[in-house]
């Protein structure tokens, strides 16, 4: 069925983007701003970039599901503009409850880590904290702005990566233990998510390895 985004409701389309392209990483973004508080929301309109420099996006809509209409964005957005710094934390599943706390519609100024129970590290090279109980945080300086209707496409460069250390198999080659992270992703509705348990390896082939299996 195709269906012509011209002729639909912003509402509508969003629906159709969330239900199909998944599952989707979730980044969780911490902020503060001028004044030090600190901020924190899930954001799962989010992935990485760029390798040189290292470059992550985050999506970040105005109030309301959807990003309705309305011109007051979220304080995500209005702690980047202000102080330029962020971190970027990746929820497991142990972390999800908590993360969905995060996730409601609190007033400006609510501290949504206290309410959800969680605490904050200290990053290293920004001035804006981490959430501890995550299993992965970047630190990001804040490289690009994108106006994007009823959105901001947040661009942000990494300048350090936390991951926790019994999830590191060897530090001096980069080597992750990528499935005792036990991340979580989006998946489709207001409360579908998606484990990443559920996995199956497929190595990579050469064309000439393509090519020998055509003649067979």
């Amino acid at each position: 069925m195709l269906f012509d985004f011209a002729a639909m409701p912003k509402r509508d389309r969003y629906k159709l983007v969330v239900a199909s392209v998944v599952p989707r990483p979730i980044a969780w973004v911490v902020t503060q701003d001028r004044g030090g508080r600190v901020n924190a929301a899930p954001y799962s309109f989010f992935n990485v970039f760029s390798n040189e420099p290292v470059v992550l996006g985050i999506g970040v809509g105005a109030r309301g599901i959807g990003g309705e209409e309305t011109e007051t964005f979220k304080d995500t957005w209005t702690n980047i503009e202000s102080v330029g710094e962020f971190t970027v934390c990746l929820v497991a599943e142990s972390n999800a409850p908590a993360m969905n706390v995060t996730a409601a519609d609190y007033p400006p100024g609510v501290n949504e880590l206290d309410r959800a129970g969680l605490t904050t590290a200290p990053s290293s090279k920004v001035r804006v904290p981490r959430i501890a109980e995550s299993p992965v945080a970047m630190e990001c300086r804040l490289f690009q702005a994108i106006p994007l209707g009823t959105h901001r496409l947040v661009l942000g460069e990494v300048l350090a990566m936390h991951i926790r250390d019994d999830c590191v198999l060897d530090a001096a080659k980069a080597y992750v233990d990528t499935p005792k992270l036990e991340l979580v992703g989006r998946m489709h509705g207001r409360g579908w998510y998606a484990r990443t348990t559920d996995r199956f390896d497929m190595p990579r082939v050469s064309p000439d390895e393509i090519e020998a299996a055509r003649k067979t």
